[in-house]
């Protein structure tokens, strides 16, 4: 049987979802793809277990992997940095760039990196790419590593939020949205709008278990809210897609309790 997760999902003007969807687990992992002209820069890459089929997916768009100029990890888990060195044999030209944070390059290194290394503060916390499309980081401490970022597409207001808004969920779909009745409910079950599962309830219970603290998911939502944020794409869980959901969730995640450390003491 045919899924629609077989493919590329082109989310935005030039970026692509090459995430692999594994019915048997809760946590999906979403690698993205952004072309611009001739040039291509890889977000979030993935683990080794998901590189066939994201590579495969990415190889559908139509892209050379020799157009891969840039590999971008927000932070440095194994889940999407496992597999930097197939990515750097794929790719296998000397000017290939690894851009993150200095304190998640120390941890990424230990992945057999032999790419050009870059500290996104280092070039100004943006990148321009060879047709004019800008990418901007956007610094997010301990949301959840110290290293932490998100990465905004300014041409189709895209924001790349890392694990961010990301989610468990065992009933997983690329694109969420919420429902009416979602801004007055307490997460009741059954679900007075019709779903069959909560995904603010996974939302939420995901940050308070990822992220380290109520103050630092709080800065991190303060940073979202000058932009100008068509999309929220993260690493983990569903796409969001409705500027309506994307207000109600910063809301929600801007005061939620219990988190990380909060929990405990």
């Amino acid at each position: 049987m045919i899924s629609p997760y077989d493919s590329p999902v082109e989310i935005a003007e030039g970026v692509f979802w090459i995430g692999f969807y594994d019915v048997s687990r809760n946590l999906h992992c979403n690698p993205y793809l952004v072309i611009d002209g001739n040039e291509a820069v890889l977000i979030d890459g993935g683990s080794r277990t998901d590189f066939s089929s994201v590579m495969m997916k990415l190889l559908q768009t139509g892209i050379k992997p020799s157009a891969i100029s840039h590999l971008i990890y927000q932070h440095y888990d194994p889940d999407l940095c496992s597999s930097i060195p197939n990515f750097e044999d794929i790719i296998d030209k000397d000017d290939l760039n690894l851009l993150s944070q200095r304190e998640n390059n120390v941890f990424i290194r230990y992945y057999s990196v032999r790419s050009r290394m870059f500290c996104v503060e280092s070039i100004g916390r943006e990148l321009t790419m060879k047709a004019g499309r800008k990418l901007r980081f956007i610094l997010t401490p301990y949301a959840h590593s110290a290293g932490s970022f998100m990465t905004f597409d300014e041409r189709t207001g895209t924001l790349f939020s890392s694990d961010l808004f990301g989610s468990y969920d065992i009933k997983w779909e690329l694109f969420v949205e919420l429902t009416s009745g979602c801004a007055d409910c307490e997460e009741e079950e059954p679900c007075p709008g019709g779903k069959d599962y909560c995904p603010v309830k996974g939302i939420k219970n995901f940050h308070r278990r990822i992220m380290t603290s109520r103050k630092a998911l709080k800065y991190a939502m303060e940073q979202i809210l000058p932009l100008k944020v068509e999309r929220i794409a993260p690493q983990h869980g569903s796409i969001i897609r409705k500027k309506e959901d994307i207000g109600l969730l910063v809301e929600r995640l801007m005061t939620l309790d219990n988190v990380g450390i909060d929990g405990v003491c």
